[in-house]
């Protein structure tokens, strides 16, 4: 069945016509997907076909595929348009990472950036502190709207970042007090 068919139409218990779901064979598991709003029928990103292609690859080395198959498949996986179009390209291999085309949540590459720079604030001072800053809550807010991961290593960051300022400011109150106080006894 192609992206661009109907479901075929079948009488429920109740005598009503309805659409039968399309079922999709998924790295070895079974998935039904009823037409219209089904996930098939989404477009597949290019990290989609990546792990098509990685999963092509494990199985012709561990002998699953021959050449011609694996060529034949690979050459799909890259002119892909959906997941149903992926879905079918391994439906027949067993899923030895999970399902070929589920999408994988990655750590968000500013997360990582803001704790970086926390960090180095030990190893070259206060130079590191605002890139800390900015990145945590960039960080944060894209997690938000990506649904990625790291909102952790960016709060550490923040964390880190404005543990510095403060204490760098009763650092710098504590010196003008203390002058202040000094310069007033003589």
């Amino acid at each position: 069945m192609s992206d661009n068919d109907t479901a075929p139409l079948a009488d429920d218990e109740r005598g009503l016509r309805t659409t039968v779901p399309h079922v999709i064979q998924s790295g070895g598991r079974a998935r039904a997907f009823a037409a219209g709003g089904d996930r098939g029928r989404l477009r597949a990103s290019d990290s989609d076909r990546d792990r098509v292609v990685e999963l092509l690859n494990v199985a012709y080395s561990e002998g699953r595929l021959s050449k011609d198959e694996y060529d034949d498949r690979l050459e799909n996986a890259f002119s892909a348009r959906t997941y149903a179009d992926l879905d079918q390209i391994v439906a027949d291999l067993p899923a030895t990472r999970g399902t070929a085309v589920t999408q994988v949540a990655k750590i968000n590459g500013l997360a990582i950036a803001s704790l970086a720079c926390g960090l180095a604030q030990f190893m070259f001072g206060p130079l590191a502190t605002i890139p800390a800053i900015v990145f945590g809550h960039v960080a944060r807010q894209q997690i938000k709207r990506t649904g990625e991961q790291g909102a952790d290593l960016a709060l550490a960051g923040l964390i880190l970042g404005w543990a510095t300022v403060i204490l760098a400011i009763l650092l710098i109150l504590g010196v003008a007090t203390s002058a202040g106080m000094h310069g007033t006894m003589h």
